[in-house]
């Protein structure tokens, strides 16, 4: 079966570009011109990626990020801005995008962005289908399978994580920057590398992907965001997962 694409875009011709592009890709799609119209077609079929645009008639697309992550907090959901809405690429973020484009884009860039979440979703699919039950914390087994630094344990079998036998719940991106930070603990990454390595791509500019990230991840774990104890910044450098702070 095809994977399937909803397109929530405005004006039609950059609509259909983008169609034409996925279809190079084998992958279908539908578009949507209204934010209203296309929220309500996202809630009610399933599609493996969402890629809406900012400025909508109806409802904005900021909305319809924060109405499909509360519906449906593992749908993948891409934002498209415009290059001088920096501070729409930040709300997006904030609201549990997953990613960003700016406008224009290229051809290249936008096909590598959509088979990076796409691979996202099937790991999180393959991972759901291998078992449907809650792992149990104390089968050695299982531990050896997953991640665990102090008291965070990141099963990626089952895509769910505990931290002081409590369960977190994260986004498929989410989840994917906290396993590649427990899997290298007090290691510091640079956001380039951090892009590079939970996203996919390196590309200057689009740094305000990690930093919101990094945010969302340390509301769902930290006492205080305001002085994390695990996550951590490396000022001038990047971030680290402080083991120390989970223990």
């Amino acid at each position: 079966m095809k994977d399937r694409v909803l397109i929530i875009e405005d004006e039609m011709d950059i609509a259909k570009l983008i169609q034409v592009h996925l279809t190079e890709l084998d992958i279908a799609s539908d578009i949507c011109c209204h934010g209203q119209q296309g929220l309500e077609q996202a809630l009610a079929q399933n599609y493996q990626l969402v890629m809406l645009d900012v400025m909508l008639p109806g409802i904005n697309g900021l909305d319809i990020c924060r109405q499909l992550r509360q519906e449906k907090p593992l749908q993948a959901i891409l934002i498209l801005t415009s290059k001088t809405s920096e501070t729409d690429r930040i709300l997006g973020l904030e609201l549990g995008a997953d990613d960003y484009m700016t406008k224009p884009f290229s051809i290249r860039e936008l096909q590598a962005r959509v088979r990076t979440q796409l691979r996202r979703v099937h790991a999180l699919a393959d991972r759901s289908k291998s078992n449907g039950h809650k792992p149990d914390v104390n089968n050695v087994e299982q531990i050896n399978n997953s991640t665990c630094v102090g008291k965070l344990l990141v099963d990626q079998r089952y895509h769910q994580v505990t931290y002081k036998d409590n369960a977190i719940n994260l986004t498929s991106t989410e989840f994917e920057l906290l396993d590649f930070l427990c899997k290298n603990p007090d290691q510091v990454f640079s956001r380039a590398q951090l892009l590079d390595g939970v996203w996919g791509y390196n590309h200057s500019g689009y740094e305000h992907t990690v930093n919101s990230h990094i945010n969302r991840l340390r509301n769902k774990l930290e006492e205080d965001c305001a002085e994390p104890k695990i996550i951590q910044t490396v000022w001038g450098v990047g971030y680290k997962l402080n083991s120390a702070g989970v223990h």
